[in-house]
């Protein structure tokens, strides 16, 4: 099983919470059809799904094989992790400043419908 922190990158990547990680290890993972399966199978899933274990899989193998991806991928998690872009257990976090006009909604897990009246 991944390390903590590899399950939690590959969680934000379910969710794409963090653009540049996700650039990130597309970019890496662009010749090699197995990785990319699997951030494609992860997309949308659940944090503690299978589809999320198989990417952390996936980036600790690659981050094995590769010290330099390794040493990026952690550096944008933790600045990502450091701005509340996401924590560490893969969720976003938002924040809204300034003068907001109309409807906000900040959430996590949503299950039925969401109205504004």
């Amino acid at each position: 099983m991944p390390e903590p922190v590899l399950l939690s990158i590959a969680a934000a990547l379910a969710t794409r919470a963090v653009a540049g990680l996700y650039e990130l290890v597309r970019a890496r993972f662009e010749d090699d059809p197995v990785a990319i399966a699997a951030l494609t199978a992860a997309e949308g899933a659940p944090e503690n799904s299978a589809e999320v274990r198989v990417l952390g899989d996936v980036l600790e193998r690659t981050a094995a094989n590769d010290p330099g991806f390794a040493e990026a991928l952690r550096r944008e998690h933790a600045q990502a992790a450091r701005e509340g872009r996401v924590n560490q257990a893969g969720r976003v976090t938002n924040h809204i400043s300034g003068t907001v006009h109309g409807n906000v909604l900040q959430a996590g897990d949503i299950q039925g419908g969401v109205s504004f009246k």
